[in-house]
């Protein structure tokens, strides 16, 4: 009787499981599909968000052991964007086709810097085919040496070489650099010049699948519903009952692989239980 019982209950507990079991094999795995995407976008396709243009330069589908992993590449230029770049005192910079060095006077609340131009003696020395490549000092003095017909003569260098160029700036005055019209916003004495200018600039950003990218002032989730198209939306509503109903998907097969755990599980024990011998 009591295996009769026993085989009654294993019965039971393997139509249990075997039923559990069957619905987790079978079930479906819930899809994201976007409804009324804003931009449905194939490689280098543009729209326009705000007043910026936007391109889709590239789409991307790389296979990986989870499937097909799908990502794509925004581009965009910002024709107003702020640059901005520090001088340091006593640094040499690039400016008017030719390097200067920076020069800030030592006195507090200045407003003003000069910029040297960097001469190269040597190169001057050697465009001369009257005098030597070579400067000379005697009793500390620099001097040129001219070669007239075999014979030598000391210049004083101060004498020979034009002072070098200077231009004077303040804070507030424009002046091309880079091709941009740059404007000298500070100067702190002995430290260094900021300047700032506005130039284009390009950006890009990379989505992934279901991911969400902020264009402008507007946030849109990316889906790629095949290997080749980018969609975009601004309505996260549709997204979110996706995740909420994947949620609740993964709750039910959690708990019907519980059940068929412990069903077969049960299994097993009772029939231990029913065939154990006898000890009397």
């Amino acid at each position: 009787m009591q295996r009769r019982a026993a085989a009654v209950y294993i019965a039971f507990f393997l139509v249990v499981g075997a039923a559990s079991l069957t619905l987790v094999t079978t079930a479906t795995t819930p899809e994201f599909s976007m409804e009324n995407p804003d931009q449905t976008l194939q490689a280098n396709d543009t729209f326009t968000v705000g007043g910026t243009e936007y391109a889709v330069s590239e789409i991307t589908a790389e296979a990986d052991e989870e499937g097909v992993s799908r990502s794509g590449t925004i581009a965009w230029t910002n024709e107003t964007t702020i640059y901005t770049e520090e001088w340091d005192n006593q640094s040499t910079v690039r400016w008017a086709d030719a390097n200067w060095t920076v020069s800030i006077p030592n006195e507090t609340n200045t407003s003003q810097f000069t910029l040297v131009e960097n001469v190269s003696r040597t190169a001057i020395l050697e465009n001369d085919s009257s005098v030597a490549n070579q400067t000379t000092t005697v009793d500390g003095v620099e001097y040129v040496v001219r070669i007239d017909n075999g014979s030598r003569t000391l210049v004083d260098a101060s004498e020979y070489f034009d002072d070098p160029e200077t231009e004077q700036f303040e804070v507030g005055n424009e002046l091309v650099y880079n091709a941009n019209e740059t404007t000298v916003t500070s100067v702190t004495a002995n430290g260094s010049v900021t300047l700032t200018w506005r130039a284009p600039m390009d950006n890009e950003v990379t989505v992934d699948d279901q991911t969400n990218v902020t264009l402008g002032d507007t946030t849109y989730l990316a889906s790629f519903p095949d290997n080749s198209t980018l969609q975009l939306s601004s309505d996260h509503a549709p997204y979110r009952e996706f995740q909420e109903e994947t949620t609740h998907f993964t709750d039910q097969t959690n708990g019907l692989w519980g059940v068929s755990i412990l069903s077969f599980l049960s299994v097993i024990f009772l029939a231990g239980l029913a065939y154990m011998p006898s000890r009397y």
